[in-house]
């Protein structure tokens, strides 16, 4: 069964269906990725020491490093899986960057306060 359908215009001025039932399962496997790399590079920026504002530009840098890798991995062909490409940087963004503090706290402090 299809849910229901978005369309928007592209460039030459056609109309793009999208899947909403698609549109959802990429953003929820967008978001898996972005939760499991804010856990990754809060670990790692805990266990090599970053503090202050090296650890927070070290995490928007591994965030930009996702998107650019997420990028890559759709290709030419990105507008067939997502409806625009700076939704794809933003989304979860925050959400990511909980999480990671979480981790960046946590072993920071097992491993350099105690």
């Amino acid at each position: 069964m299809v849910g229901p359908v978005r369309t928007r215009k592209d460039r030459t001025g056609e109309h793009v269906a999208y899947s909403d039932l698609a549109l959802r399962n990429n953003a929820s496997i967008i978001e898996y990725c972005r939760t499991s790399m804010a856990a990754l590079s809060g670990s790692t920026a805990g266990l090599l020491g970053l503090t202050s504002v090296s650890g927070f530009v070290f995490y928007f840098l591994t965030a930009l490093c996702l998107w650019i890798m997420l990028l890559m991995k759709a290709g030419s062909q990105w507008k067939k899986y997502f409806m625009n490409r700076r939704a794809l940087l933003t989304n979860g963004l925050l959400a990511g960057l909980f999480t990671y503090i979480l981790f960046w706290t946590f072993i920071y402090g097992m491993v350099h306060v105690y």
